[in-house]
């Protein structure tokens, strides 16, 4: 029996409506040359500014339909006036999205940022959290993403409840100087740099923290920041429930933090997590969640990686919205252990190329959006313009 017979593909109008209006963030800083902890491959054609790379991401979006939003990374992506980079993307179909923070690249904070023992560093630290709010107000940016490298490496090194102390004070400071419609992601990681402890190493400690807050504070699960093992859609489950997450920063990892595209390493998993958000009533955009990428494309040409990337979260949800929930249900309230398993490996087994190809082509798109770049001469035209100047990168 085929997997068309086993999904009935006839009637999608609520599955293709549901995928029409996702919404996946790209990252400026992915467009620009990043990659591992030990070297960046530079790469023809790498934006040089702010506005290349938001140039960069509303390709992303025309070709796609779902990316409409850019994250910036301060000071990565700083200019002198970001209302006039917002006016500029507007013009370009898409806006500024997250702002991230940026406490772990100056040489003041190689003992913390907010949590460092020195006052004057922790103000230091502080008050950038404070600019990025600001440029939340010029942007009309919803979103400040905050992730701390913060940690120890060895025992003693530092009062571990003190550093929690800290942080708690940083986050409310931060916290008090949002503004009407904005909020707080806090994100976190399991190790690196530090390999003792980590200040935020956990979701529980940042939905900890984000209780403490208020609700105007959210987790991000970055989906590369986990032991190996973790079951990170029982973290989006009891984050849902909870009321209390905000975002994603999706990317794939076979060891740690590997930063690669979304859905290279493990497919599957990413589409339980998308599973988990469809039984939750939690893909349209009106729910809030920030369904961003967080990648490092350091041997992959930039843009078509970006555009697989939102691609695969794409057949991912797909997938997720044809599990039969009424069926599934049924299956788990009567025992049928290996019933429900099958409901769902359907789903999961079902080839979803061609139902998103016909979403594509409705939207007046591509149904190959990665043909489609190819094709468009964009990347050869940049790779001429911007043969000059000083690329934009990480300084890896």
């Amino acid at each position: 029996m085929s997997r068309r017979e086993v999904i009935d593909l006839s009637d999608l109008t609520a599955v293709k409506s549901a995928l029409r209006a996702q919404r996946i963030e790209t990252p400026s800083w992915a467009f620009a040359n990043s990659g591992t902890r030990f070297k960046v491959f530079p790469q023809r054609g790498v934006p040089r500014t702010p506005e290349e790379k938001i140039a960069d991401a509303a390709v992303v979006h025309r070709l796609t339909g779902a990316a409409p939003s850019v994250a910036l990374h301060i000071p990565w992506d700083h200019v002198e006036d970001f209302g006039a980079l917002r006016r500029y993307a507007e013009d370009l179909g898409v806006e500024i999205g997250a702002i991230n923070t940026n406490v772990f690249q100056d040489e003041d904070y190689k003992l913390g940022s907010v949590t460092n023992p020195d006052a004057g560093i922790r103000r230091k630290a502080t008050d950038h959290l404070l600019e990025a709010v600001a440029v939340m107000d010029a942007t009309g940016s919803r979103d400040l993403k905050l992730w701390f490298s913060d940690g120890l490496n060895y025992p003693g090194q530092d009062d571990l409840r003190d550093r929690q102390d800290r942080l708690a004070a940083a986050l409310r400071e931060a916290y008090d100087r949002l503004g009407a419609g904005q909020r707080m992601l806090l994100e976190y990681k399991l190790f690196e740099p530090a390999f003792y402890a980590t200040d935020v190493p956990d979701w529980g400690t940042s939905y900890a923290h984000c209780l403490e807050l208020g609700e105007k504070a959210t987790v991000c699960i970055d989906t590369g920041h986990h032991a190996p093992g973790t079951n990170i859609e029982f973290i989006v489950a009891f984050l849902l429930r909870a009321g209390k997450l905000g975002a994603f920063d999706f990317n794939s990892r076979f060891y740690a933090d590997d930063d690669l595209m979304a859905g290279a390493a493990d497919p599957f998993q990413l589409f339980r997590i998308m599973y988990e958000i469809v039984r939750g009533d939690a893909l349209d955009p009106s729910y809030g969640i920030n369904f961003m990428l967080d990648q490092c494309h350091n041997i992959e040409a930039k843009i078509p990686a970006i555009i697989r990337s939102v691609m695969n979260v794409q057949e991912a949800t797909a997938k997720a919205l044809l599990v039969d929930r009424p069926a599934l249900r049924a299956a788990q309230q009567s025992g049928d252990v290996l019933g429900a398993n099958a409901i769902l490996m359907d789903a999961y087994n079902t080839d979803v190329r061609p139902l998103l190809a016909e979403v594509r082509e409705e939207a007046g798109l591509d149904p190959d959006p990665v043909a489609a770049y190819h094709r468009s001469g964009y990347q050869e035209r940049i790779e001429a313009e911007r043969a000059d100047g000083q690329q934009a990168g990480w300084g890896a």
